[in-house]
């Protein structure tokens, strides 16, 4: 059959069409890596303000706990941004180091006082901080116990003891050794004494004097109690727990002498 002119076999309209190819589109990549970048800046800027409060809490601790150096600050939770905003940091570790305990007769520094801070404010004023609820250890070295006491102190041989060498009228030396435990108003005491060697008619009245008051532990925020006492091969580890926790930061954080069980602030 005749084809018409202009047309030749196996050509037809589609041959002419153009062509289809999907196009992909940028969009998609484009908001990725819009969307990446804000991430990357809200992460720069939180790690901005965590870093900012992180160094005003310890400045502040230092002046409150009169340590040497400034104690180590670690903000936890992601945002921290939205915890500034809300005003209440959800959760703060603080460690800090060789806090003193003037004031004191028989003044028992404390090596080490590690915290663990939950829900940590401002007050209105800004005069302190008040955190929710907290737990804490303290250790203390056996060579500032042994000062303290005028004993050279050290681990005992049974758990829950320690032993310390007494000195006798006649320049000997009897080992005594004794439980270690918390009682009210932050205090450290010794008891259930047991003396080597038969000796205890001559050292008895040196007990007494010796391990008669308790160790008072100063220079701890309000708020927290003295639970428990451990002697461990390098000191005592003092166990603290409590609610409402008060920190001054102009030298307010050193504990009431006269604070109890029952008492969350000084008077």
């Amino acid at each position: 059959m005749h084809q018409p002119h202009g047309y030749e076999d196996g050509i037809t309209y589609a041959s002419f069409e153009p062509s289809k190819t999907p196009r992909r589109s940028r969009r998609p990549v484009v908001v990725g890596a819009v969307l990446a970048a804000l991430t990357l800046a809200t992460l720069a800027a939180d790690r901005v303000a965590a870093a900012g409060v992180e160094s005003s809490t310890a400045k502040a601790f230092q002046q409150g706990m009169d340590t040497p150096g400034r104690p180590e600050i670690h903000v936890r939770g992601f945002p921290v941004l939205t915890q500034l905003a809300s005003g209440t940091l959800r959760h703060v570790d603080i460690s800090a180091h060789d806090i003193p305990a003037d004031g004191s007769a028989r003044p028992l520094p404390v090596s080490r006082l590690d915290l663990a801070l939950d829900g940590l404010s401002k007050s209105d004023d800004e005069s302190e901080a008040l955190a929710r609820s907290a737990e804490a250890t303290a250790y203390l070295s056996y060579t500032d116990v042994s000062h303290t006491l005028g004993l050279e102190v050290s681990q005992g041989t049974r758990p829950g003891r320690i032993n310390a060498s007494v000195p006798l009228p006649l320049g000997s030396d009897v080992t005594v050794t004794a439980t270690v435990s918390a009682v009210s108003g932050n205090r450290v005491a010794f008891k259930d004494f047991e003396v080597a060697g038969g000796a205890q008619a001559v050292t008895q009245a040196l007990l007494d004097k010796i391990f008669e008051e308790p160790i008072q532990l100063r220079n701890i925020p309000d708020g927290l109690h003295l639970r428990a006492v451990t002697p461990t091969p390098s000191g005592l580890s003092a166990r603290f727990s409590g609610e409402s926790v008060t920190f001054r930061p102009n030298g307010g954080a050193l504990s009431n002498p006269a604070q109890d069980n029952s008492s969350y602030r000084n008077t």
